[in-house]
């Protein structure tokens, strides 16, 4: 099994049950001892800022806003910067504990030794 998890989600409200999906494996994940990173992209670049996340609802899933602290809290959670760009979201927007960093980056991560990249 992989020792570390990148998971880069791309829907937000426009898809979410893929959404739910992404943000429900990495919660599992992290609370499972994994070494998870989150990306945020395209649409999920919303839940980057504060309040976002708890606008977001879909029947049976667990609450958006408690994944994703158990995420900060135990994981890492990145905006896309082109993403974050596109839609005037700054280092001084987001929630605390959220990075902005691009392409370079998740490539680096995706590709590290022991690691399984998925993306919803």
């Amino acid at each position: 099994m992989a020792k570390k998890l990148v998971i880069k989600v791309t829907a937000g409200a426009d898809a979410p049950e893929r959404c739910s999906q992404a943000f429900t494996v990495a919660a599992v994940a992290v609370a499972s001892g994994v070494d998870v990173s989150l990306w945020l992209t395209g649409e999920s670049s919303w839940f980057a800022l504060p309040g976002r996340a708890a606008e977001f609802e879909l029947p049976h899933a667990a609450p958006l806003p408690d994944l994703l602290d158990s995420l900060l809290a135990a994981g890492r959670v990145t905006l896309c910067t082109q993403c974050a760009a596109r839609r005037e979201i700054t280092e001084k927007d987001v929630i605390e504990g959220v990075r902005i960093a691009g392409a370079q980056v998740f490539v680096q991560e995706s590709l590290a030794d022991d690691t399984q990249a998925l993306v919803y």
